[in-house]
């Protein structure tokens, strides 16, 4: 066991973890953000994806012991309200049934507008791609990031 300093949603956390243990079961299973979905464990479809520096970053993967000074935003910190517009944008066109890869679909999809507010179909469809919704909402998903990005400042 070792102990990690993390810097999480903009919050100093501390972990008593195995330096292998992944960063998903840190933020699940010791901190208690749950936002973060454990999905396929190889990192192939994405429910678990959260910033690391802005970056989607697979989080089953990554072992706490990688993420150093690295800031992590979770879900839970995209917004504190809930307003961010890539937020906004899934709720208002009810992109998800079962709701369960959306939390790493819109990560993946506001780190993307972040680096370009204005994505083509080809981009939003090449981006998003990496992950995997059993319910095949893509088309309500592809629809949504655009939506965000009429709403991005």
């Amino acid at each position: 066991m070792a102990q990690y300093k993390l810097k999480i949603n903009g919050r100093d956390y501390q972990a008593d973890v195995a330096s292998d243990t992944p960063l998903l079961w840190v933020l699940r299973d010791h901190l208690g953000l749950v936002g973060t979905k454990y999905g396929c464990g190889i990192a192939q479809c994405g429910a678990c994806t959260v910033h690391l520096n802005g970056e989607p970053t697979r989080s089953c993967v990554l072992p706490v012991s990688a993420v150093g000074g690295a800031k992590v935003t979770t879900i839970e910190g995209l917004s504190e309200n809930g307003d961010h517009p890539v937020q906004q944008a899934w709720d208002e066109l009810d992109v998800p049934q079962c709701g369960y890869c959306q939390a790493g679909q819109m990560m993946t999809a506001a780190a993307l507008l972040k680096k370009n507010s204005k994505p083509s179909d080809a981009e939003i469809e090449a981006t998003m791609s990496s992950h995997l919704c059993r319910c095949g909402t893509y088309h309500r998903i592809r629809d949504a990031v655009k939506l965000a990005a009429t709403k991005t400042k």
